[in-house]
């Protein structure tokens, strides 16, 4: 399966019932989570069904996508609300098109990145966050939406692989899209420390089993509840955020040009005590005379 299939079918399962839950909790999330960022450049990378930077300030936001034409012929995702906060239907405006292991950006000019589930469709996840890493300011934040494969719907996925693997079964539907690798939320924990990176927010969510009814979703609403408190870290999705840190750099205030004065010459202070320069000159000459 070629990434722009990947991306499609993915596109497309949003657009179910368990999809559209889960977009409405990541979009509520988001919202928190990135409505107090501040800076100047802002980039979401991926899927655009989802308006990562909404309730975000910053005055320069872009959504990137490393498909060109990913969303023709597919249903349209409808509005969802989720604990009062409403997901829009439809995918929103890409502004640019480029690989994310190549972003077009300079070093250090970007404040904030989204990666919402672009990593487990990336060519290669590890060299995306390098570049990632790449483009953010020191201190600036990049945010992680991904499935978990600690859950339910990671092990009902897993299961779908296994009996397919072995022949069993084969008109049977993996519950999530079979793009891509489910990435753990602990080894991506480790990749982030290995970048320089430190984990400010560590979030799950999506607790309810992986049914595709809508009804049967609706009914096992109190999940939500019970397993933020009792089980957090089983739930279908993670959300994570990071701040880059650069050893040895303290940013306070504006950088300052203040030029540095000149180093004057050392003035010659006589002293009342001091014996005359003839007299030492003599003396001198006396010491260096042979016996």
């Amino acid at each position: 399966m070629t990434r722009d299939e990947s991306i499609v079918e993915l596109a497309a399962w949003l657009a179910t019932a368990p999809g559209r839950y889960l977009l409405a909790w990541e979009q509520d999330r988001l919202d928190d989570a990135l409505a107090d960022a501040f800076g100047f450049h802002a980039v979401q990378l991926g899927l655009p069904e989802l308006e990562g930077l909404r309730a975000n300030r910053m005055p320069h936001r872009w959504v990137a996508s490393d498909s060109l034409h990913p969303f023709e012929g597919l249903p349209t995702v409808l509005p969802t609300t989720h604990d009062g906060v409403t997901t829009p239907g439809g995918a929103q405006r890409v502004d640019l098109h480029c690989e994310f292991d190549a972003l077009p950006f300079p070093n250090a000019s970007i404040d904030l990145v989204v990666l919402p589930h672009a990593l487990e469709l990336a060519r290669d996840p590890h060299l995306t966050l390098r570049e990632v890493e790449r483009v953010l300011v020191p201190e600036g934040r990049v945010v992680i939406v991904g499935f978990n494969p600690a859950s339910l719907w990671g092990l009902r996925q897993r299961a779908g692989r296994l009996r397919r693997g072995l022949g069993f079964a084969r008109g049977t539907s993996l519950f999530l899209p079979r793009a891509g690798d489910l990435i753990g939320y602990w080894r991506l924990r480790d990749w982030l420390r290995l970048l320089g990176f430190e984990v400010e927010v560590g979030r799950f969510g999506c607790w309810r089993p992986p049914i595709a009814s809508e009804v049967w979703l609706e009914r096992w609403r109190w999940l939500d509840r019970v397993g933020e408190h009792w089980w957090p870290v089983l739930g279908a999705v993670y959300f994570v955020v990071a701040v880059k840190r650069v050893r040895g750099m303290r940013l306070v205030g504006m950088a300052r040009s203040d030029r540095r004065k000149a180093a004057t010459a050392p003035a010659a202070v006589a002293r009342r005590d001091a014996p005359p320069v003839h007299a030492a000159a003599a003396e001198r000459r006396r010491e260096q005379e042979p016996a």
